[in-house]
């Protein structure tokens, strides 16, 4: 009985390769994207029953399959952990698939659309590998497809040169984390004897544990998006469709946080300075990635911030859950655990609501430049509200699904700063300011954002005939928009999702520890209750009055103008300035001169904090060290082979005292 969950989750994953397939063959646009879209949608459909039947009946399953290499065999499995992740690849995927049909269709006439369909079926199934892995080289073959299949889909526009820059950074960066977890497994791999899940998990006991939580933390903190590890993430996101861009925000760098997951369930909560790592990763990777969001004025490139923001919230959570696991505080660890896991699928939700939302504002206008933008809500009203929902759901606001998670984060830092030891409680009172500055300024930009883009006038004639999109991304926007409301207004429903994966963590019994939610459920529906009441009241009390509608008034101008509004940057620069320092603000510009000057112009850039002062100094520093070991490219075969054989007997050699080792 327990097995059906992982067949059913096998049968998607050949739904999603066969249309792959099918995609690939098929002689025109409209087959491909018939076919490719299809097999993403009952492929996703299908993983999401085989998900929900496993977290349902509690199902742990390996399985072992014939795998002709000399690495082994083939070992797939399912359990808590792995469940809730497939829940999240599923419900996202699902509804980028819908949004896609409609959002592809608009390059049918200029491009081949089989590429992105194959890319984005093997991006899917490649995640679902990833969860469902239990052996370090199929982990790893997984993980390259899925770097693979994103990169062919960030470079969908390859004609474009920004396009090209921004998949040959995602690339160089996958490959970096790559190399850093094959090292990760190797020593895993080494110390256990065996590359098998099953085997790793008490490798943790035998030496070494701390650098190789040092491993994953930078291996999976490359893909999760972690500061400084985020530099390729504000590029890519925006360079890829705006579907894809949901995908890769709203799961596939979550796949970093799962890899880190995994490799604690192998070598447990670890040392006090692991868990309070991790939580100051979250604070800078949450400050730094709000603060850069708040300066962007392209949609894209701001909502691509807010995934470092929001990756830096599940890792105080993650971050919290250990510091408790370390000192026995079942309290402490199941509401840590259990609130970074259900930010992962919230933050799959409403960054997945909001992608689409401004793939749809790009579709209708053709810019993403908000400072071109305004009075989008007129003639986007769905966009608008449902853009409107994601924003007030990423500010943590009740009564959408970002408030519950936050909520558990919080409850966990109260319970940490109370009950731990000294050192971890002071971690833990660190995350309350931190999450309250993270809100804060997480709903000034949106505030900036909703309002450039939705209200008040069009400042170009970008807007001017624009109109709402076609019905399949509607009907994608529409049902985010509700499970979003859904979570908020049922959080206890939403906690027994990750109920069991906390458990899994913990190691103890959760259920009692997550918190009375009854009470939020009774008071945002009264809310909810109370404002439909109003709009039922306002509405029957209009009825029977003659509506007009005025410009606003706008302190004593007569004919207020486009330009007298706010723009992206008047709005955010008094909120930036008290943190000036820690942002890379370039200016320049010509002042007026004289008394009828002709012309002036200013212009302001903001650098990346992380490779300004970060990166790109280590990249120098690299080069020159680089530049220093071409001693050794002599040009003679005789010693490039000498290297090889030279390498393969260390190889061999440590392999050997391994063995003997263990």
């Amino acid at each position: 009985m327990h097995s059906i969950s992982l067949t059913v989750t096998l049968v998607s994953l050949l739904v999603l390769f066969g249309s792959a397939l099918s995609a690939a063959v098929a002689r025109s646009n409209r087959a491909a994207l018939a076919v490719g879209a299809a097999g993403a949608l009952l492929g996703s459909v299908l993983g999401l029953a085989g998900a929900a039947l496993a977290m349902l009946t509690g199902t742990r399953v390996d399985s072992t399959l014939p795998w002709d290499l000399p690495v082994g065999n083939l070992r797939l499995g399912i359990d808590a952990l792995s469940a809730f992740f497939l829940l999240c690849i599923f419900v996202v995927c699902g509804l980028a698939a819908l949004y896609g049909v409609g959002y592809l269709r608009g390059y049918g006439d200029r491009r081949r659309l089989w590429p992105a369909l194959v890319a984005f079926n093997l991006l899917e199934a490649a995640m679902v590998l990833v969860v469902l892995a239990r052996d370090g080289v199929c982990f790893l073959l997984a993980w390259e497809i899925m770097s693979i299949a994103s990169y062919f889909l960030v470079t969908f526009e390859s004609e474009r040169d920004e396009v090209r820059r921004a998949g040959t950074t995602y690339l160089i960066a996958s490959h970096i984390g790559v190399l850093i977890l094959f090292a990760l497994f190797a020593l895993l791999g080494r110390a256990a004897g065996s590359w098998a899940f099953a085997d790793l998990v008490r490798s943790g006991t035998l030496g070494g544990s701390s650098l190789c939580f040092v491993l994953a933390l930078v291996g999976f903190g490359t893909k999760a998006g972690f500061w400084p590890l985020h530099f390729w993430l504000p590029d890519a996101h925006p360079a890829a469709p705006s579907h894809v861009s949901a995908v890769m925000s709203g799961v596939m760098i979550k796949m970093g946080i799962y890899g880190l997951l995994r490799v604690l369930t192998f070598l447990g909560s670890g040392p006090v300075w692991w868990g309070a790592l991790v939580v100051i990763v979250g604070v800078v990777s949450g400050i730094t990635g709000v603060l850069h969001a708040l300066a962007q004025h392209d949609l894209k490139r701001l909502l691509a911030y807010h995934s470092v923001e929001n990756i830096g919230i599940i890792a105080l959570g993650v971050g919290l859950g250990m510091l408790g696991a370390h000192y026995g505080n079942a309290q402490v660890a199941a509401l840590g655990y259990a609130g970074g896991l259900l930010h992962v699928l919230n933050h799959g939700l409403f960054k997945g609501l909001l992608f689409q939302g401004a793939g749809s504002v790009l579709h209708a206008t053709g810019t993403r430049d908000m400072s071109s933008l305004g009075g989008l809500l007129r003639r986007l009203p769905l966009t608008g509200g449902t853009f409107l929902v994601g924003a007030v759901a990423i500010s943590g606001l009740p009564p959408l699904n970002g408030f519950v998670s936050e909520l558990l984060i919080y409850l966990g830092a109260f319970s940490g700063a109370g009950a731990l030891p000294k050192s971890a409680s002071a971690v833990a009172l660190m995350v309350l300011p931190a999450l309250a500055l993270i809100g804060g300024l997480a709903a000034a930009c949106f505030v900036k954002a909703f309002g450039v883009v939705f209200l008040g006038e069009p400042r170009t004639t970008a807007p001017a005939t624009a109109h709402e999109a076609g019905p399949a991304m509607r009907t994608a926007m529409a049902t985010g928009a509700v499970v979003c409301l859904a979570i908020g207004l049922w959080p206890a429903g939403a906690v027994r999702l990750v109920s069991g994966a906390a458990e899994q963590l913990t190691g103890t019994d959760t259920s009692r520890n997550l918190g009375p939610f009854f009470s939020i459920t009774l008071a945002a529906t009264v809310v909810v209750a109370l404002i439909a009441l109003i709009a039922a009241l306002r509405a029957a009390l209009l009825r029977a009055r003659t509506v007009q509608e005025a410009t606003t008034w706008a302190c004593g101008y007569a004919h207020p103008s486009p330009r007298m509004q706010y723009t992206a940057t008047s709005f955010a620069d008094p909120v930036l300035m008290p943190f000036s320092h820690a942002l890379e603000v370039r200016t320049h510009g010509g002042p007026p001169e004289g008394p009828f000057p002709i012309e002036a112009h200013f212009e302001k850039h903001l650098g990346d904090m992380a490779g300004e002062r970060v990166l790109v100094p280590l990249w120098r520093r690299f080069l020159r060290l680089n530049s220093r070991m071409r001693v050794i490219q002599s040009g003679r075969t005789q010693l490039y082979l000498t290297y090889v054989l030279v390498t393969l007997v260390g190889l061999l050699l440590w392999q050997i005292g391994g063995s003997f080792g263990g």
